[in-house]
């Protein structure tokens, strides 16, 4: 069965606002950024479990999904993923990957003001490969970025490390 429901554009979010989902996003990624500071520098770019990819692969695909989606959500024009991005060569420390965990925030705060209210009821094809309109694009985004932090989350307790708490996010 194929969902078709597509709601108004004149409709008013009902469930929670922009701003809301902006500070649920960033209360993930705040999170995130704690998992990266708490896991040893010399197993980040190695230490993997059953043939999946090391903490710093899944860290770098959430960046860089997070850092080349903006210009899309906000103008409907997607690079093909993993091409056009500005974004520095792939990082080769910890320290380095915060930096640019760091930039990629600053870049979702200052393009979210500039998404347009019925921007999030819109359909659009991200990348080329993701249609569905923008609101699910992004949830997409934060589902990924979990998904990806709860592999790290058991990388981190097999290598006898406490991950930070996941329900401590702010509220919203």
């Amino acid at each position: 069965m194929e969902n078709t429901v597509q709601l108004s554009q004149t409709m008013v979010p009902i469930v929670l606002s922009p701003q809301q989902l902006l500070a649920h996003w960033q209360g993930h990624r705040g999170l995130t950024r704690r998992l990266i500071e708490a896991y040893p520098e010399e197993h980040f770019f190695s230490y993997s479990l059953g043939g999946m990819r090391p903490c710093s692969a899944l860290i770098d695909e959430v960046l860089q999904m997070a850092d080349q989606s903006m210009q899309g959500v906000v103008s409907g024009i997607w690079p093909s993923f993993g091409q056009g991005s500005e974004a520095p060569p792939k990082a080769t420390t910890k320290e380095q990957v915060l930096a640019q965990w760091d930039r990629v925030t600053e870049t979702i705060n200052a393009h979210w003001p500039q998404i347009p209210s019925t921007r999030f009821q819109e359909v659009d094809k991200a990348f080329g490969l993701y249609e569905g309109p923008i609101y699910w694009f992004l949830f997409y985004l934060i589902d990924n970025e979990i998904h990806h932090r709860g592999q790290a989350y058991v990388y981190l307790r097999t290598l006898g490390v406490e991950p930070p708490a996941f329900w401590d996010r702010p509220q919203v």
